[in-house]
C-alpha cells in the first residue's frame, strides 16, 4: 500500500494505540475527557486540507485500480476500514496515517463491511456466490458465522449503536434484525424497497427508506412487528423544493447525534435534512454544482445509471453528519463541501458555508467519531485532518 505524504503530514508524539513512538498525523479528539488536545467541531471545520493519500500497490501492469465501495470506523476512532471493488478490505490506523492490514474476500466478495463494537471484528455483504452477510475476525481472518436468508442484494447494514443487533435491507424487498451472537434473525419485515436503514443515537428507533414508494418509516425497536409509529412522505415534505429526487436515487440515511434531524442523501442537486419527529424538510442541502453523484444509489441497477465504468460501481453514500450533528459533509467531483445546519436558509435552501478543494472526486465519506478527522475515497484513500496553522 503506497501512501503519499501531503501539506500536513508532520510527526507528532506516540500513538495511544500501541504506546509506541511513531510518525502520526495532527489529530485532535473531540470526544472524551483526559486529554491534553481538545478542539470543537466549529473551530476547525473550515480549515480541514486533505493530508494523506493511499494508493494502492501492485496494479500497474494488472487489473483496473479499484474503486473503495464503502467507508467506516470502529467505535474508539482509531481504524479505518474500506471495502473495494477488486474484493479485498483494508484497514488503516488513523492517528498514524498508515496502513495496517488486508483481507481478501475472493470467494464471496465484500462490500457495506462494518466493525462491531469489538475492533478486531466486522460484518459485511457479499457480491457473488449468494446474498448471505459475513462474520469475521480481523486478527486472524477466520468466519465466526454467516447470516444467510436475503434473496436478493443486500443495498445497507446498519450497526446497532449500543449492541450486537443490526439492521440488513436488500433488493428481496425485505428488512432483516439480527444479533451479532446468533445466524438466526430476530425479525423481518416486508416492504417496498427498503434500500436504506439507520438507527437513532439511543439504538430505541430505527428508520427504513423506500425510494419508489417515496417514504421514510420510523419504527419502535422493541415493537418492530407492529406498524411504524412514524410514515414521512419526501414528496410532499420536499417535493416542492426538488421533486427530481423524491423518489429515486437515495444514497444515505442518517440520524444526527441529537436524534431530532435525519439526513437523507442522493445523486440529485442536493441532499434533504428533516425533522425527524414530524418529518418535515428543515433544509435543502444544496450541491454547488447541482451535479448526480458519479456512484449508484442505494438498490439501484448499474445499467440504470449509464455512462463511464466507474458510475456503474456501489457506494455507502457521500454526505454524513460531523460528530457533533451540527455540520453535514459532501462530497463533490472535486473535494468536500460542509453545510452549516444553522445556517441561514433561503426558502429552505442551504448552500455549503465552507468548499474543502482537493483534485480528487469524494464518491464516499465518513466522519470519525471521536476525532477530528474525515475520510474521502473513490479510487484513492484521502484523510482529512485541520491545518494547525490555518
Amino acid at each position: 500500500m503506497a501512501s503519499t505524504p501531503m501539506d500536513l503530514d508532520l510527526p507528532e508524539n506516540s500513538s495511544p494505540a500501541n504506546g509506541t513512538p511513531t510518525t502520526s498525523l495532527n489529530i485532535t479528539r473531540t470526544l472524551g475527557s483526559g486529554l491534553a488536545s481538545t478542539s470543537a467541531v466549529t473551530d476547525v471545520i473550515a480549515n480541514y486540507r486533505p493530508t494523506k493519500l493511499f494508493k494502492r500497490d501492485g496494479i500497474k501492469d494488472g487489473p483496473p485500480q479499484p474503486h473503495i465501495l464503502s467507508l467506516d470506523y470502529d467505535d474508539p476512532g482509531e481504524l479505518l476500514m474500506t471495502s473495494e471493488s477488486d474484493e479485498t478490505i483494508q484497514i488503516y490506523k488513523t492517528r498514524e496515517g498508515r496502513h495496517d492490514k488486508q483481507l481478501l474476500s475472493k470467494k464471496y466478495g465484500v462490500k457495506l463491511a462494518k466493525f462491531t463494537h469489538n475492533s478486531s471484528s466486522i460484518i459485511y455483504a457479499s457480491t457473488k456466490q449468494n446474498d448471505a452477510m459475513r462474520y469475521l475476525t480481523t486478527h486472524d481472518n477466520v468466519f465466526i458465522r454467516y447470516f444467510e436468508g436475503h434473496e436478493g442484494a443486500v443495498t445497507c447494514l446498519a450497526m446497532h449503536p449500543g449492541s450486537d443487533d443490526f439492521i440488513s435491507c436488500s433488493k428481496d424487498n425485505t428488512v432483516r434484525l439480527w444479533n451479532g451472537g446468533t445466524k438466526n434473525m430476530t425479525g423481518l419485515l416486508y416492504l417496498n424497497t427498503p434500500y436504506l436503514a439507520a438507527w437513532d443515537p439511543s439504538g430505541q428507533i430505527f428508520a427504513v427508506g423506500s425510494p419508489s414508494s417515496g417514504t421514510v418509516l420510523l419504527y419502535d425497536h422493541r415493537n418492530f412487528d407492529k406498524a411504524p409509529f412514524a410514515e414521512f412522505d419526501i414528496v410532499e415534505a420536499c417535493g416542492p423544493i426538488d421533486a427530481s429526487h423524491t423518489l429515486r436515487g437515495w444514497t444515505k440515511l442518517e440520524f444526527a447525534n441529537d436524534g431530532r434531524t435525519l439526513l437523507l442523501g442522493t445523486k440529485g442537486g442536493g441532499h434533504y435534512l428533516l425533522d425527524s419527529f414530524n418529518g418535515s424538510l428543515k433544509a435543502y442541502l444544496r450541491k454547488p454544482d447541482g451535479r448526480s453523484g458519479s456512484r449508484l444509489a442505494a438498490g439501484e441497477e448499474a445499467m440504470m445509471n449509464g455512462g463511464p465504468t466507474g458510475t456503474n460501481v456501489e457506494g455507502s453514500g457521500d454526505c454524513c453528519f460531523t460528530q457533533d450533528g451540527r455540520y453535514v459533509v459532501g462530497g463533490t467531483r472535486k473535494g468536500v463541501v460542509v453545510w452549516d445546519t444553522l445556517g441561514q436558509t433561503q426558502e429552505k435552501i442551504l448552500d455549503p458555508t465552507y468548499v474543502l478543494e482537493d483534485s480528487r472526486e469524494a464518491a464516499v465519506v465518513a466522519f470519525n467519531p471521536r476525532f477530528n478527522f474525515f475520510a474521502t475515497a473513490d479510487q484513492d484513500l484521502v484523510f482529512w485532518v485541520p491545518d494547525p496553522h490555518a
